[in-house]
Order: structure tokens, then C-alpha cells, then sequence
């Protein structure tokens, strides 16, 4: 990977929608090289994929928390049953396996406080091998440009 990849990449974070001819225009490649690398990101897997960012507001998601989950212990079937049912959850944006106090940090977006304490109650604490869960809810997101 070299810079003119770099370039591209960092155009394609801003805008995944950009077009070619404009992409290209921007890293100072013609719109064939610029396709070609893009290509190439794509099948080395450096390009996971394109999606769109939507407003959870707008989807009756308003309220995201952070869940710091603790598992009872560590054993290998305990660690797959807890990743295998923790994904399943639509409420669940994103899950992290981390190191220090928690074992893993749940991204969690539902409509307000009430419908996370169903889910907190309900649903998260019920997982496999969950010992306990530390909730922190966002108040502000500052997005990078």
C-alpha cells in the first residue's frame, strides 16, 4: 500500500458514494488507475464494504449506551456462547472483545431509557456467562471530520 492508496482510502471514508471520476480527480490519478487501485482494495479485503450511516434518532434508536460486560468465568465454551447469542440481538450494534476492567464493550442503541432497562434486564444480563454489566449512557457523540 502506498500513499496514492492511502489517499484514495481517506476520500473513501469521507464519501463512500463519491464517484470514480470525482474520486479520482481528488487523489490526482485518471479515472482507469483510480478504478484499478479501488479494485484492488476491494479484493485484498483492505475495502470491507460500503454502507450507509443512518440516524438512529430518525429509527427509533435515540438512546445509545456503552455496556461494559464482565463474563463469570473464561472458559472457551462460556467466551462462544456469550459472543454467539450477544450478536443475535438487534440492539446490539457493535461488540468488542477488550482488555482491562470488562471483557467486552457493547455498543447498544433502543428508543429511551425504559427500553434499555427492559433490555438491560431482560435480555443482556440474561446472555450466557454475563457476571455483570456496567452502562454508560452517551450523551453527546463529536463525530471526526
Amino acid at each position: 500500500m502506498d500513499e496514492m492508496d492511502r489517499s484514495i482510502l481517506a476520500e473513501l471514508e469521507r464519501n463512500g458514494r463519491i464517484s470514480n471520476n470525482e474520486l479520482a480527480s481528488r487523489v490526482g490519478l485518471s479515472p482507469s488507475p483510480c478504478l484499478r487501485r479501488v479494485r484492488q482494495l476491494e479484493e485484498s479485503g483492505v475495502i470491507r464494504g460500503y454502507r450507509a450511516l443512518i440516524d438512529p434518532a430518525a429509527v427509533g434508536r435515540g438512546l445509545r449506551v456503552f455496556a461494559g460486560v464482565r463474563l463469570m468465568r473464561h472458559i472457551r465454551a462460556d467466551v462462544v456462547a456469550f459472543e454467539t447469542e450477544v450478536m443475535k440481538l438487534p440492539e446490539v450494534i457493535a461488540c468488542h472483545h477488550i482488555t482491562g476492567n470488562f471483557d467486552y464493550l457493547l455498543q447498544v442503541e433502543v428508543a429511551d431509557l425504559p427500553a434499555y432497562e427492559e433490555f438491560h434486564a431482560n435480555q443482556l444480563a440474561a446472555l450466557p456467562g454475563v457476571g455483570t454489566v456496567n452502562s454508560f449512557v452517551i450523551m453527546k457523540t463529536l463525530d471526526a471530520v
